[in-house]
């Protein structure tokens, strides 16, 4: 049985309770499969910043919130109720596309007292969501990256990454960044 909790920042929990009114598997108001929602981020800068000693990194840009690949075991899930939603069902099918990064990062990477240090990409969720297929916004990011010369980690779970090795489409220079796949 699915499970979808109110975010743990709500002030109200709801808790479906069988009321022995019949079998919600043959309810035709019962909830029918769950499909994918993609809504816009509008954050206002892209770079995200950290001082944990226990993190190999100190900066990351996420293009997207949410992953619809839905690993159990991942801790990203939790960012999920920053936004008033679940860390469950919502997290994997309730996603947010930063379709301004991009530009985002180019500002803050021109800024007079910005330091060039590796950029994590994929820290929070994996860059490579299935929308990224037509979306393409990290392409543009690995783009922005290659134009300052900044180097960039890249933590993928999907086979889309290899879009950004083997050079298809427009080049983006493979010498700046180094993937980790996560399995």
């Amino acid at each position: 049985r699915i499970s979808n909790p109110s975010g743990r920042f709500e002030a109200l929990a709801r808790v479906a309770t069988d009321d022995g009114w019949g079998d919600t598997a043959d309810d035709e108001f019962a909830p029918g499969p769950s499909r994918t929602t993609l809504s816009v981020d509008s954050s206002r800068s892209v770079i995200t910043r950290n001082d944990s000693p226990d993190v190999g990194f100190d900066q990351s840009v996420n293009p997207y919130r949410g992953c619809e690949y839905g690993c159990v075991y991942c801790y990203a899930r939790p960012s999920h109720a920053y936004l008033g939603l679940s860390p469950g069902l919502d997290f994997e099918t309730r996603l947010f596309m930063k379709p301004d990064a991009p530009r985002l990062l180019e500002r803050e990477l021109r800024r007079p007292g910005y330091v060039c240090r590796a950029i994590a990409m994929g820290t929070n969720t994996d860059p490579y969501q299935p929308a990224e297929r037509t979306q393409k916004i990290v392409r543009v990011i690995l783009e922005v990256l290659a134009a300052f010369s900044q180097p960039v980690s890249i933590v993928p779970k999907a086979a889309l990454v290899a879009r950004e090795r083997t050079g298809k489409g427009q080049g983006v220079d493979a010498s700046i960044y180094g993937t980790m796949i996560a399995l």
